[in-house]
């Protein structure tokens, strides 16, 4: 998708993928296979470019500070990617910006657990501070008699892999209230090197097991107030932080109103998908400005409501073939499919609509993305 946006900017993009069949090594030209934390590897791709940027937060701080030693820009840099990839570094910085933070605490082991939970109350949330995503690394913790089970898993991590061993030694669990939210919403903002930023409406997140299954943009029932509070706040932590790129505050939004930062990703982001055809200016398109240090386009709105709906892998093996149902049903409908074998559950695609009457652009969304995973009756 990035490399979508990179072509009417005529904007030369080099990948580095973990293997020929991945999505963006099917439409990228110039493709080196890879490990990321291979570090001559890595060196030696980043010596043919003037930018790098990523579609993930986990290549190491110390690998990317030798990257710009090279004397090639990284976008963002390791000082602030580092908040997106460390959960304990983002608490005690969240807190120092005063930013809503859950109770949290980093605990070095189960007696800590323990006592942070006795303190605040079960249940709490037990999260390794680095590697986790889409639900993993992350435990409800209900008492005192699960308090290991984060610890063990931790300790397991350190695998041999190839003769060589994964070093973990910086990764501890960080402990967190259990949030009753009402739900989840997402603030995506970009910045360029010369400060210049916008925000993108607030918008309204479904997951499900983890993942994140739709978005509806602007979240509903949310105040112009509150979205304008939410947006300065996603704006004030890219500035503190000197993100260069998008950034995407995940937010939980209490029973009473007040929100909490969940998380912080710093890249084109999965809660973001629905600006390539519903923002006057894509998520991907702006991330390529600011990593070049163009001009940042128009985030608004193309229609007062899109709805994003993730395609998750399932009795439908032929999503192509699919399709012609979807289109002759829905011809304002837009599909991006990803090139990956239908697994289940897997990530194959997600459907955009638009329009000016929500619920009649949710049922379109969830229709088309149902019938994508094998049910022609959703």
């Amino acid at each position: 998708m990035m490399h979508q946006a990179s072509i009417g900017l005529g904007v030369r993009v080099r990948l580095l993928a973990e293997g020929p069949e991945v999505s963006a090594a099917q439409v990228v030209r110039d493709v080196t296979v890879g490990d990321y934390t291979d570090r001559q590897a890595t060196l030696d791709f980043a010596k043919g470019c003037d930018v790098v940027t990523f579609d993930h937060e986990h290549v190491p701080t110390a690998l990317l500070h030798e990257i710009e030693e090279l004397g090639v820009s990284v976008r963002p840099g390791p000082e602030a990617l580092v908040h997106a990839q460390d959960k304990a570094v983002m608490r005690r910085r969240m807190a120092e910006l005063g930013a809503p933070n859950p109770e949290f605490e980093v605990c070095e082991d189960r007696d800590a657990l323990i006592a942070f939970g006795e303190r605040i109350g079960w249940p709490v949330i037990a999260k390794t501070s680095r590697g986790g995503y889409d639900g993993k690394g992350v435990w409800k913790i209900d008492g005192p008699e699960q308090a290991q089970e984060p610890f063990d898993a931790l300790a397991q991590e350190a695998t041999t892999v190839d003769g060589g061993v994964i070093d973990r030694s910086g990764t501890v669990i960080v402990a967190e209230e259990f949030v009753d939210f009402a739900r989840e919403l997402s603030a995506l903002v970009c910045r360029s090197p010369q400060g210049q930023a916008v925000a993108y409406p607030i918008s309204e997140t479904v997951q499900r097991d983890g993942i994140c299954a739709e978005t509806i943009t602007p979240a509903p029932d949310l105040s112009e107030e509150q979205a304008s509070e939410l947006q300065q706040l996603a704006l004030r932590i890219a500035g503190e932080l000197g993100v260069v790129g998008l950034l995407a505050v995940e937010l939980m939004q209490r029973k009473d109103g007040s929100v909490v930062v969940n998380e912080l990703a710093m890249r084109p982001h999965n809660t973001g998908h629905w600006s390539i055809d519903g923002a006057n200016t894509s998520q991907f398109e702006n991330h390529l400005r600011a990593a070049l240090d163009l001009p940042l386009g128009d985030p608004g709105l193309r229609a007062p409501h899109v709805v994003m709906t993730n395609v998750l892998g399932g009795d439908e093996p032929d999503l192509t073939g699919a399709l012609q149902h979807c289109f002759a049903r829905d011809r304002r409908l837009r599909v991006h499919l990803y090139g990956k074998d239908v697994k289940p559950g897997r990530k194959v695609g997600h459907v955009t609509t638009y329009g000016e009457d929500l619920d009649d652009v949710t049922k379109r969304a969830r229709h088309a993305a149902g019938y994508l995973m094998g049910d022609p009756d959703a």
